[in-house]
């Protein structure tokens, strides 16, 4: 568990950064200038997901099941097996991406981002070193060199993507340059990832990677690399496939729709605005009920139902009404909050459409992190997958006709699907009631006491300020976000829809529990 609370801690570091430097970044190149990065950000989001998410799981499971058998040639059997699959399969990457660049760059609409695909295609050759290291470590329990590595990876690349783009665009390069610039930022975090976890090798003067040489069951652990490892990136890949397939035909469609070049960049380089609340919305509701997911599979592993229900049921709690508050919340306050972030309020309608998205992402990431604790990794893959092929039909269908609201509305049809089917498919392994009845009535008092407050709060602040300036929206947003959230949070409390067992599981666990007992 203490392993557990320190990966999701990193992670947390890892996705608010991810999210948030965003805000400076389009800031200084602006709405064209994002849409640039955006198109190929994707990309590097897949490999990010192959060499944390995914491959590392698989490996340190097989590690960790060779090292309770005390097989030490099982272990160096699996470290060197898949060193070799990984290789191989970031090569395969990078020969794909790099030489598609060209017929990519095509089908999106825009040549200029041939270069760029291509720059990105290189972070694929340090998959093997990255997600072998992190497999390793996590195998034999220790979670400080992942934890390490993330941090640093994603904090030099940050460093290197707001220097990068603010030099760039001040010496009056191009946008695709400053793009450029950007990007790169994924090789000089992805070299510092690797550093790090040299570091904790050497230190520990870890012996186990050499010398590299291929064993005989090499087989077995490929396959299990190649289904398992996938079927988890996938589910771990979900916002980062939706950013994908905008990308591959949003700005195309406006393009067909009779919009200009610039002003289909523009359009695009606003949507993707939403991606950092959906990325910020999404964080602490997964983080926190995904905390709980190696309670459950120890309790699956068990045979003890009791702890399972009693977990799982606080995992959707909390998924689901951190999710809705985020959602609602974001909804209300969205057109003061994108004028604070981005420097005017242009597309709020749409961005509000897409937040959404963030109640159905929580509830589909908790619930697929769920059913892989219980073995079901296969399913939540499946969906996904699906789900995605609704979002590409979706928006062929509506951007052409809607513009970007259409890419909003497809986005979230595509993910309550999602939602719908997984639900679904976890109630078919229980009979118990996940959510009373009470839960949906207390959220949902919730939820309308947020938004009468908001809605007041923000009507009174109007008729009061003179002129709307960044400065003041940024007040207002701030303000409201504390006040809502506030609001929310003792009402839910007031419902008494966690239980002061359930509160101590929490974070503040005791304070929250204090609250409780002097407001009921």
């Amino acid at each position: 568990m203490m392993g557990t609370f320190i990966l999701t801690a990193a992670a947390l570091i890892t996705k608010i950064l991810s999210a948030v430097y965003r805000i400076p970044f389009q800031n200084i190149v602006g709405d064209i200038g994002f849409y640039i990065y955006q198109q190929v950000y994707p990309f590097y989001g897949i490999a990010l997901a192959l060499s944390t998410y995914g491959f590392p799981v698989i490996i340190s499971k097989m590690i960790a099941e060779q090292q309770e058998e005390k097989n030490e040639k099982g272990v160096r059997a699996v470290i060197h097996s898949s060193f070799l699959f990984l290789g191989v399969t970031g090569i395969l990457w990078f020969l794909l991406i790099y030489f598609s660049a060209g017929s990519i760059a095509s089908l999106m609409g825009d040549p200029h981002l041939e270069v760029l695909i291509e720059l990105i295609s290189v972070t694929f050759l340090l998959l093997p070193f990255i997600s072998g290291l992190r497999g390793f470590y996590q195998g034999t329990g220790n979670m400080i060199p992942t934890a390490y590595s993330q941090v640093g990876e994603q904090l030099v690349r940050v460093i290197t993507i707001i220097s990068f783009s603010a030099v760039l665009t001040a010496k009056g390069y191009s946008l695709y340059m400053a793009g450029a610039g950007a990007l790169f930022g994924s090789l000089t975090g992805g070299l510092i990832c690797i550093l790090i976890l040299l570091a904790f090798v050497w230190r520990d003067n870890t012996r186990m990677f050499f010398p590299v040489r291929l064993m005989a069951n090499h087989k077995e652990i490929w396959l299990r690399l190649l289904k398992h490892g996938t079927a988890i990136c996938v589910s771990g890949m979900l916002l980062v496939l939706l950013q994908l397939i905008d990308a591959l035909n949003v700005y195309s469609l406006l393009l067909k729709s009779g919009v200009s070049d610039d002003v289909a960049k523009q359009l695009k380089g606003i949507y993707d605005r939403g991606q950092p609340f959906i990325q910020l919305g999404t964080v602490v509701s997964t983080s926190l009920s995904l905390t709980l997911v190696p309670l459950i599979t120890t309790a699956f592993r068990k045979g003890d139902k009791l702890e399972m229900n009693e977990k799982i049921r606080l995992a959707l709690k909390i998924g689901s009404l951190a999710g809705f508050a985020a959602a609602l919340g974001l909804i209300n306050i969205i057109e003061p909050t994108n004028k604070m972030l981005f420097q005017n309020s242009l597309g709020s309608d749409v961005i509000a459409v897409f937040c959404i998205s963030i109640l159905f992402s929580s509830i589909i990431l908790t619930v697929s992190g769920i059913l892989q604790g219980m073995e079901l990794i296969y399913f939540p893959a499946l969906t996904i997958l699906g789900g995605l092929a609704v979002k590409f039909m979706l928006n062929i269908l509506f951007v052409s006709r809607y513009g970007t609201m259409g890419a909003s509305v497809s986005t979230v049809i595509a993910l309550a699907v999602m939602t719908i089917v997984l639900v679904i498919r976890l109630r078919k392994q229980f009979t118990f009631l996940f959510l009373s009845r009470r839960f949906y009535i207390v959220a949902g008092t919730a939820g309308l006491g947020m938004t009468a407050f908001l809605q007041l709060y923000f009507f009174l602040f109007e008729m009061l300020a003179s002129e709307s300036t960044r400065l003041l929206a940024t007040i207002q947003s701030l303000t409201g976000t504390a006040a809502g959230g506030a609001i929310f949070i003792l009402i839910i409390i007031k419902g008494n829809v966690f239980t002061p067992k359930e509160l101590e599981q929490l974070p503040m666990g005791n304070k929250l529990k204090s609250v409780s007992e002097r407001i009921n």
